[in-house]
């Protein structure tokens, strides 16, 4: 989203096109230089956009094009304050020329027309030079203005993506001299534990991956730098002697040899149609690559036709990016309102006005708790950073101070509850989250309650959601959850959801008597465990004490010890939920449910053969007749732990495609590593299945 006042000039005078290009300018180094050398204050598709309006603005008054222009320029110089000696690259490190679109993507490909190309996923992290001599790491540097950056080699040693002596094999001798271009970044998996450890440590949280692995490179302290598990991918070469591939694949097959790592992402095609089909690919399966990532990098393969091509004074002709609609965007935040959800938790969010981010067009964005509006520093009325990620709900990052003009606000957290009026307050004294105590007939916590329960992870009632759920509340069908399952045609006529305008129920309304009688003959006991929304009692402990007890009766006669031994369960959960069955309304919803005829117990014929009890599976990649939440369900309904990490202690590793890191770190331990074929071996017989396969 451009910022304000970024309009193009048109038909101006000579005096007002040069002023605006300075602000541009001035805008664009302010901006690449927070980017490069510090903290950055607006979001990559704000800066895009004052880039490309520059461009416009160039292409439009050529005489506007001088040689220091900020569009000739690459990365940014290194800053004064810099701590870090300056040293000069062998070889130039260039920038990237972006393209967002399809159409201005086939503007490219007729333009540089190839054989084949490589396509590659653009990683959000920080660019590093290394050079080795001799097979030895002698130096490595930050990207700085592309001649010099910072000697960041004592860093670099403490990576452990990055050796520090090449490996020489026989097809690919280690020549004299490489320098060897890469990303270093932190892995989206190992973000969360790295925040975590810093709020610990008295720290403020990063923003994202990107700039924690900024900031971890530029410590002077190389055991802080170890501490935050930052990676590298190689994706370039710059001098070298004594190595003369003919293609960049090949360059990726040799530096694979050599030890230093490559992307297990990239891909060579030989045509226009592969391009764009790797490029819809990865928009549809953005997260599922072990770095953040902005877009898919296409290059022209064979190095003779690369060097045929050239470059501009900031970026090859034989290679560009295709930038995904932006996760990080700004607007402003024009109110802050506070929702209940189903426990009671009374949450802040933001009101803004619509933007169009990660591809679809938001107005609300989460805000956590009142701590966190007054630790993010936001005003109502400020001009905010939201990020989308995918299915994620929006969230405000933080403001954009140096927009603020002195009419922003501060919010107030209600004392209220905004649904029923009831006075808030936090369950105990250290806890950051106030709630709502009328858990019974606070309607913002009832409605969230029953479109929690029709949702996939309990009954999945898919004629429920939350409209309807509202609906059966305000009409006064429904008081609480107790009389779901004994909604009849003759109760519904009171909603307006589900009845025609002469008063009769509507097809939605037939489909859900069908939902609801359907989800009572066949629902299993963690899902009911699930639907109850039992605070702690999330889908990973109902499963486990569904699978141990069997019946919702055999766990409420066991004691807080009993239930405690669960794996996966522990003392908290194991307590509240004894607790929660001490309420008299909580015990008659079991009971109303239980009459309807509610599965309350899992019988064993219902089962499938235990074949991976004792087992701990992990999938990575993507599985032809699996999603990743059918794959889990297959392993944890046979007995077995469906697990998100590597281990020595993992007993099967089932890979598909765009593995990763998963499938490198399984090989380096020796782990059985199985396809789609060999899953579906074991998920049938067990080990011993597979290994009459093999």
């Amino acid at each position: 989203m451009p910022e304000e006042g970024t309009g193009s000039t048109a038909g101006g005078d000579d005096a007002g096109l040069r002023r605006r290009w300075s602000e541009l300018a001035d805008k664009i180094r302010h901006h690449r230089d927070l980017y490069y050398n510090g903290q950055p204050s607006i979001p990559d598709a704000d800066f895009d956009a004052i880039f490309r309006e520059l461009q416009q603005l160039e292409s439009e008054h050529p005489e506007l094009a001088v040689p220091d222009s900020p569009t000739m320029e690459v990365g940014a110089p290194v800053a004064e304050t810099s701590s870090f000696a300056n040293v000069e690259h062998p070889e130039r490190m260039l920038s990237l020329d972006n393209v967002f679109d399809t159409g201005e993507l086939d503007d490219w490909l007729t333009r540089t027309p190839a054989a084949r190309y490589l396509t590659e996923l653009k990683i959000d992290g920080l660019s590093i030079d290394l050079v080795y001599r001799n097979g030895h790491l002698e130096r490595a540097a930050t990207r700085g203005d592309g001649r010099i950056g910072e000697d960041i080699t004592a860093n670099a040693r403490v990576i452990d993506d990055i050796p520090h002596v090449l490996t020489t094999t026989a097809d690919h001798p280690v020549p004299d001299l490489l320098e060897v271009r890469g990303e270093v970044f932190i892995a989206v998996e190992d973000f969360a534990e790295v925040n975590a450890r810093r709020i610990a440590d008295g720290g403020k949280p990063f923003a994202n991956p990107r700039n924690a692995a900024a900031g971890s490179l530029r410590q002077k302290n190389t055991a802080d730098v170890r501490k935050r598990r930052l990676r590298m991918i190689c994706h370039g070469i710059g001098a070298v002697e004594g190595f003369t591939p003919r293609s960049q694949y090949d360059a990726y097959l040799a530096l694979a040899d050599w030890g230093l790592p490559v992307s297990p992402y990239t891909r060579a095609v030989g045509s226009v149609a592969e391009v764009h089909e790797r490029v819809r690919y990865w928009a549809e399966h953005r997260h599922d690559a072990t770095h953040e990532m902005d877009g898919v990098v296409i290059k022209v393969d064979d190095l003779a036709a690369q060097r045929a091509l050239g470059s501009t004074s900031r970026a090859p002709r034989w290679a560009i990016a295709y930038k995904y609609p932006p996760e990080e965007v700004t607007t402003r935040l024009v109110d802050i309102q506070v929702g209940v959800g189903r426990t009671g938790r009374v949450t802040p969010f933001a009101v803004m006005e619509p933007v169009l981010v990660a591809g679809s067009t938001v107005s609300m964005a989460t805000l956590h708790n009142q701590t966190e509006v007054r630790r993010k520093g936001v005003l109502i009325g400020d001009t905010v950073v939201i990020r989308k990620a995918g299915e994620v709900i929006p969230e405000v990052l933080g403001p954009v101070v140096e927009k603020r003009d002195g009419t922003e606000r501060t919010f107030v957290f209600p004392t209220l509850c905004p649904e029923c009026g009831t006075r808030l307050a936090p369950t105990r004294a250290e806890d950051a989250d106030w709630r709502c105590p009328n858990s019974r007939s606070c309607p913002g916590q009832l409605s969230a309650r029953l479109t929690y329960l029709a949702g996939r992870g309990a009954f999945d009632i898919e004629a429920l959601g939350e409209k309807g759920a509202i609906d059966l509340i305000r009409s006064g069908i429904l008081t609480d959850e107790a009389g779901l399952f004994a909604l009849t045609e003759e109760s519904l006529a009171r909603s307006s959801v589900y009845t025609t305008k002469t008063g009769k129920v509507n097809a939605q309304g037939q489909k859900l008597l069908k939902n609801l009688r359907q989800a009572a003959e066949r629902v299993e006991l963690w899902r009911v465990l699930v639907a109850l929304s039992i605070r702690h009692v999330g889908p990973t402990a109902a499963r486990a004490l569904a699978s141990r007890f069997r019946s919702l009766e055999a766990m409420r006669s066991s004691d807080v010890t009993e239930l405690a031994e669960t794996e996966g369960v522990g003392e908290v959960i194991a307590r509240s939920f004894l607790d929660w069955f001490e309420v008299d309304w909580h015990r008659a919803i079991v009971d109303a449910w239980a009459e309807a005829g509610v599965t309350m117990e899992d019988s064993v014929e219902d089962l499938p053969e235990q074949t991976l009890a004792g087992l701990t599976v992990v999938v990575t990649g993507s599985l032809e007749n699996h999603t990743r939440d059918s794959a889990k369900e297959a392993i944890i309904s046979r007995g077995g732990k469906a697990s998100g990490s590597v281990s020595r202690k993992t007993d099967f590793v089932v890979v598909g495609e765009n593995a990763g890191s998963k499938e490198t770190k399984a090989r380096e331990l020796g782990l059985t590593i199985l396809d789609e074929a060999g899953f579906d071996l074991l998920l049938a017989g067990g080990v011993e299945a597979v290994a009459a396969g093999d």
